[in-house]
């Protein structure tokens, strides 16, 4: 594979690729270029080349993913016209990175820290100048990342970074409370911490690897009519669901205002 760069490999997300790649052996060290403002290697490979200067990123790399703050896309100069252009930048659309870049070749995703462990969930928008070699470029950089899945739609790319990007996000406001109530219920907070910790990495699991959907699963325990369905029904007769909508609508409409 050709020379490939992260123009923000240091950040989180940046960061979190860049080890998917380097762990999957979809990139080779020596074949990774990573920019970020202060030139500073960390513990990266000694073969990946690190720069303080997007533009020489550019003119070695044939493909360029861009993971920076929306806030510091005014300061970025990346002259990329014939390169073939990531994004998993929130807000920054398609047409502003083409904008950017001078690149027709843009496909812009969404990530997640959750991509060290190569667990990240990210869905992906192909301009019309993309070509199916780069589309197979996408897909394979992305699924080294966790697993992935081509839109047609980039005004969902909003509500995903709403949904799996902040992992993990609203899934750990869920387990808080739970360990919240366990406590209050005298259980000692290790334990308590412990417990749900391991629930929600089993519920997981079950949730990623087993054929039935959530909804499935949630009907089961409410036909088995058994101590776990007697909560859900309160949940299901509560407004938490709306008001889970509404807070995922939120989170959306602010990626929508963070554009630059």
């Amino acid at each position: 594979m050709s020379s490939i760069g992260i123009v923000g490999g240091s950040g989180m997300l940046g960061s979190a690729i860049a080890q998917a790649w380097l762990d999957s052996d979809a990139v080779a060290p020596g074949d990774l270029w990573i920019a970020n403002r202060s030139g500073a290697r960390g513990d990266l490979p000694a073969d990946v080349t690190v720069t303080d200067d997007p533009a020489a990123l550019a003119a070695a790399c044939d493909t360029i993913l861009i993971s920076i703050p929306p806030a510091a896309v005014p300061d970025l100069r990346l002259p990329a016209e014939d390169r073939l252009i990531l994004s998993v930048m929130a807000a920054v659309t398609i047409e502003d990175l083409q904008r950017l870049t001078g690149s027709a070749r843009v496909i812009r995703a969404m990530s997640s820290p959750a991509a060290a462990r190569r667990l990240a969930y990210s869905p992906w928008v192909a301009a019309p100048g993309a070509s199916e070699d780069d589309r197979m470029v996408a897909r394979r950089l992305l699924s080294a990342c966790g697993t992935e899945d081509a839109l047609e739609d980039e005004a969902l790319l909003d509500h995903f970074t709403a949904l799996t990007g902040p992992v993990p996000g609203f899934v750990a406001w869920f387990a808080a409370a739970m360990s919240e109530h366990a406590v209050a219920q005298g259980i000692p907070p290790r334990a308590a911490d412990r417990a749900i910790r391991q629930l929600f990495r089993a519920s997981g699991e079950m949730l990623a690897e087993d054929p039935p959907e959530a909804a499935d699963h949630v009907r089961q325990m409410l036909d088995y009519a058994g101590t776990t369905a007697a909560g859900l029904q309160v949940l299901e007769d509560s407004p938490l669901s709306g008001l889970i909508s509404e807070a995922l609508n939120a989170a959306a409409q602010k990626a929508r205002d963070m554009r630059p």
